[in-house]
């Protein structure tokens, strides 16, 4: 398995039904799991034996598309999760405690930003934004005693900027620290984080891996090849109480973030993914290949026409030769996604009667589905970020955000060529 394509992973990967068994992932609609003895079931409960002993922590179900996209990813294992939030949150509680410090990058997707910003500050974790542009020295310069990760995207959500990721590498390996990448925009197929050096992979698992605006979720990936015993992080290292004085790292070995994250936070929490969203979301993993090359083709075309029009100020798409991420979009990724930004000449009322005027294209608070949609960032999704913060992720009035779904691409220019004439 480890030698097939990403292609033939996102069909196959995960499952292997034995003789007589289903062909397709049963939906295990369960809370509980029987034993035959009570000495079975205390092996779980002490990390000694493997196995479901509630759906609140594991699920047969769920466990299948956590195994795909880990293989998929290239990561020792993987843990879905309610939502694309939690994911985040989890990826960094695993390593952060009240009085720890971490770096993000300022250019995070709104409710990240708010994340990390406001509610892990009431825990007593404090986070230093960067801007991604900004010299290595600059970015060493923000790190305290305290400092456990640097947190990015792959590709930003709204400005479709394209992590720097050897910079990025670079500094994480000689400051000691994971590097933690959210991959949910370019997904597996058009970037894989862990091969240019990320530590930990994390996705909203609701957008193009679901792909059809059915199931929220979310997901994260160990890459298993950070070194947890540099003595920086004893949550990893020493005993935990909870489990008789376990180590993690002497007891997993490599897999051990991923297990902690499971059988703590999942254990104390409760935000682990349903057995139907699972499932609906390996469904789209099954097509994930397909539709992001259309989302990509789409994409780029429809940047195109934006760019030529006469209407638009500026286009990003970091396929555009002329874009900034340009460069560093050829390196790391194979396409662009399907997220775009384009501001209209004009005002952020402008920028509304265009919106109101589409009528293939859908005003949602959602990205990344099979089908065309728009939405204002400034006033909807980054709308609690102060101007300043707003001017550091690259937001303006005139932003529209434009997720590209896989209709004819003829329609959905014409969709925004009628719009555009409106002004």
């Amino acid at each position: 398995m480890k030698n097939w394509h990403i292609d033939t992973l996102a069909v196959q990967a995960g499952y292997e039904p034995k003789n007589g068994e289903p062909r397709i992932v049963p939906i295990a609609q369960s809370t509980t799991f029987k034993y035959d003895t009570a000495g079975a079931i205390a092996d779980l409960f002490d990390l000694k034996a493997a196995g479901h002993m509630y759906s609140r922590i594991s699920n047969p179900t769920v466990a299948v598309f956590e195994d795909k996209i880990a293989a998929m990813e290239g990561g020792v294992g993987a843990l879905a999760v309610s939502s694309g939030q939690a994911a985040s949150t989890i990826s960094v509680i695993n390593i952060c405690q009240a009085g720890d410090h971490f770096i993000a990058l300022a250019t995070l997707y709104g409710g990240t930003f708010n994340l990390f910003k406001h509610s892990m500050k009431k825990w007593g974790i404090e986070v230093t934004f960067v801007d991604p542009a900004a010299s290595p020295e600059e970015i060493k310069a923000a790190f305290k005693d305290n400092t456990k990760l640097i947190f990015g995207e792959s590709l930003s959500n709204p400005g479709t900027d394209v992590l720097d990721f050897e910079k990025f590498v670079a500094i994480k390996n000689e400051m000691g620290v994971p590097l933690i990448v959210d991959n949910t925009f370019p997904t597996p197929i058009l970037c894989r984080p862990i091969e240019l050096g990320a530590d930990i992979v994390t996705h909203s698992t609701t957008k193009y891996i679901d792909g059809h605006a059915t199931s929220v979720g979310g997901i994260i990936i160990d890459s298993g090849n950070f070194d947890w015993t540099n003595g920086k992080f004893p949550g990893l290292t020493e005993p935990d109480d909870s489990y008789h004085g376990l180590s993690y790292t002497e007891t997993f070995g490599k897999a051990a973030y991923i297990v902690k994250a499971r059988v703590q936070w999942i254990r104390d929490i409760g935000c682990y993914q349903t057995p139907q969203n699972a499932f609906l979301s390996n469904l789209g993993l099954e097509t994930l290949h397909l539709r992001m090359e259309r989302h990509s083709e789409n994409a780029l075309r429809l940047a195109e026409f934006l760019d030529g029009h006469d209407k638009v100020e500026w286009v990003k798409y970091p396929m555009l030769p002329a874009d900034s991420n340009y460069a560093l979009c050829k390196k790391y990724l194979s396409a662009g996604s399907g997220v775009l930004t384009f501001g209209v000449k004009g005002s952020a009322q402008d920028a509304e009667k265009i919106m109101n005027s589409l009528q293939l294209a859908a005003i949602v608070v959602h990205v990344a589905d099979v089908r065309t949609g728009v939405l204002h960032p400034a006033s909807m999704t980054h709308r609690q970020l102060s101007s300043e913060d707003l001017e550091k992720a690259g937001i303006t009035p005139q932003l529209i955000r434009v997720s590209v779904g896989i209709e004819k691409i003829d329609d959905i220019i014409a969709d925004f060529k009628q719009a555009l004439a409106q002004l």
